[in-house]
């Protein structure tokens, strides 16, 4: 057993005593052995009880070593700068607080990474809604729709391969003193932004989908509409820096709602300006409509006729909103 790696598991984390114990039971129940594993988790100076839960569960199984480290910048990438640079793991895996792995997935990590098979390796979301409503579940089949996330390939019935990205990742730590360390200025897309570091220096980002977790998706149109739009706001930054990287599917929706936007306007003064809109509207929601009506009929779950509609126009304005405008905003910042 002392032949195999030592893995560091790390988790940023902030307001999370809803799912915090459903990953640290998963990791518990690892079939790498626990003695050659720990958990590091950078918390985000948590308001709930957090802290209380991870404490509860220290107490109850000391065979994890689950340590706390304080993230006072309190952004994602600089909570995972710092959990790293606080463990000790040959091989670092990246978790969210909303993820629960499969009992199989740091075996598997480590497999990958000792055949040789990538720099950056990660596996498939199965997205579960995160909480007991209509709308919850709705959001959740939306997360995983084509409609939704267009060729995302971790979110789709994927096949092994080289892919852009991988949510979470695994990578051994000389990685990290090859290419550098999460980017910090950037609030979200960081891992995106990892990626193509890691392609760009000859590297190769495999996703494997035998490695398997299951994510909780948010919970209300608020949340997931919050979530998108710094989604979409910080991924022109990233483009900012590597235009070239920019997919059809992340084109879609600023486009989408750009042409909303100037159609609204513009119906203010001129008839054509209204009907287009109408056609605009109407085409949208009814492909969508048409989603949720198969959905609904193929899950026998009837709210998706309008959940399905609801969930992915959320994601597609709020990140095509939020996208934008961080484009406004810069150009009015560098002006």
């Amino acid at each position: 057993m002392s032949d195999l790696p030592f893995v560091s598991i790390i988790v940023p984390c902030y307001n999370e005593e809803a799912t915090i114990r459903k990953l640290l039971g998963a990791l518990r129940s690892q079939t790498y052995p626990l003695a050659r594993m720990e958990v590091v988790i950078s918390d985000g100076m948590s308001t709930d009880r957090t802290l209380d839960v991870i404490a509860s569960f220290q107490k109850e199984h000391a065979d994890l070593a689950v340590r706390v480290v304080q993230n006072q910048a309190r952004t994602i990438p600089s909570g995972v700068n710092q959990a790293i640079r606080e463990s000790r793991g040959g091989i670092l895996i990246r978790l969210d607080a909303h993820s629960m792995p499969i009992p199989e997935y740091v075996e598997r990590c480590v497999a990958a990474h000792q055949s040789g098979k990538g720099d950056n390796v990660g596996g498939v979301w199965e997205i579960h809604p995160g909480a007991e409503t209509w709308i919850a579940e709705s959001i959740a089949f939306a997360a995983a729709h084509p409609l939704g996330v267009g060729d995302a390939m971790y979110r789709l019935n994927a096949k092994a391969g080289a892919v852009d990205t991988v949510p979470f990742g695994s990578f051994r730590r000389e990685l990290i003193q090859r290419i550098g360390a999460f980017d910090e200025t950037l609030l979200a897309n960081e891992d995106y932004e990892f990626n193509t570091r890691v392609r760009e220096s000859g590297g190769v980002v495999w996703l494997e989908p035998s490695i398997r977790s299951v994510y909780f998706s948010r919970s209300t149109l608020g949340k997931l509409a919050a979530q998108y739009w710094r989604y979409g706001f910080w991924k022109f930054k990233m483009l900012k820096r590597y235009p070239h990287t920019l997919r059809w599917r992340q084109a879609l929706p600023p486009v989408f709602v750009l042409i909303l936007l100037a159609l609204i306007v513009l119906s203010l003064w001129m008839t054509p300006a209204r009907i287009l809109l109408a056609l605009q509207l109407f085409v949208y929601f009814f492909v969508l409509g048409l989603a949720g009506a198969w959905l609904a009929v193929r899950t026998r779950k009837g709210f998706l006729l309008w959940g399905l509609p609801l969930a992915i126009a959320t994601m597609h304005i709020a990140w095509g909103a939020g996208f934008l405008w961080s484009g406004v905003s810069s150009m009015f910042k560098n002006g």
